[in-house]
Order: C-alpha cells, then structure tokens, then sequence
C-alpha cells in the first residue's frame, strides 16, 4: 500500500477516534466506556503499530486539545502509545493471508486482554489514582469488573468488523489501483 493512501486511511480512523472517544462515550469521574477501541484496533489490523501508535497518539493529543474533560496528563498518551503498540504488534496482517482465521482471534484475543490489563487496569487505573487523588486498590477494583465484561464485547466487535471489512479493504485500499 502507498504511503499517501495510509495517510488518508489514518487521518478517516483518526477522524473516527476523536468522535468515538470525545462525542459517543460515557464518562465518569473514573471510568469512560466507549468504542474508541475501533478505529485503534482495524488501524492495528490494516496498518501495524507505528501507524496505529501515531493514530493514538494523536487523537489523544487532538483530542484533548480541542475538546478538553478536564486538564491534559501525558499518562495517558503514554498509555494510548502502549495500547496501540501491543495492538499493532499482535494484530497486523501485512498480507491478506497472513495468519488464519483461527490464529486471528487467537491474537485477538491476546492483544484485548494485554490492554486490559496493562493499559487499562495499570496504567490508567495509576494516572486516575494521580489526577483524581483517589486510591489506586480501590478504583482498580471497579475498573476489573468492567475490563472483565468488556474484553468479550472488543473481540466480537473487532472480529465481526474485520470480518465485513475485509474485502473492501483489500479490493480498494491494499491492492493497487489500475490505472
């Protein structure tokens, strides 16, 4: 794939991100549910981790500029640069055929339960204990329960996408274009 085609398909994915993550999420004082885990994980699958971690990297910075919740913390750049680099390493299909189905999910699977755990539960569970002044054991132990339910919703989500955009994806973004 050319490098100005990857520019556009991250610039829509990081178009994606800032609406998913800033305007369609639910936010509280210590959690925030939303499906701004999509465009991270198709940009993982299509473009690999340095894409992905720039694509994170700067719908965070983007986002937490032009549509603030509250005052700017580089932890969790650091954590958005982290979740997209074990995204990009586990989930990246340089070829089309590149592993099977099976082996898919398998790294799916993997790849959803590393940021969970060490994105999610520790990394941010530590920046919200230093921004918020709360305890770290005891915002952790709500944020397991919600990592725990949605660890199956982000493989379904991301298998049942990748699956329905496969073959739009290959016929007019990876394969080139005839001139």
């Amino acid at each position: 794939m050319r490098k100005n085609k990857k520019i556009i398909l991250v610039a829509i994915l990081l178009a994606m991100l800032i609406i998913l993550s800033r305007f369609l999420s639910i936010k509280t004082p210590i959690m925030k549910i939303s499906f701004a885990f999509v465009p991270t994980m198709l940009c993982a699958i299509w473009l690999g981790p340095k894409w992905t971690i720039l694509l994170n990297v700067l719908g965070d910075l983007i986002g937490a500029t032009l549509f603030p919740t509250g005052p700017y913390f580089v932890g969790y750049t650091i954590s958005t640069a982290v979740a997209a680099f074990i995204y990009g390493i586990l989930l990246y299909k340089k070829k089309e055929d590149s592993y099977t189905t099976k082996q898919f999910i398998v790294r799916l699977i993997i790849a959803t339960t590393l940021v969970a755990v060490i994105v999610n539960m520790g990394l941010n569970t530590l920046w919200t204990s230093i921004t918020a002044g709360k305890a770290f054991w005891v915002l952790l132990s709500t944020r397991i329960v919600k990592q725990l339910v949605m660890i199956p919703i982000h493989v379904v989500v991301i298998l049942f996408l990748e699956k329905v955009l496969r073959k739009p994806f290959d016929k007019y973004i990876r394969e080139p274009v005839e001139e």
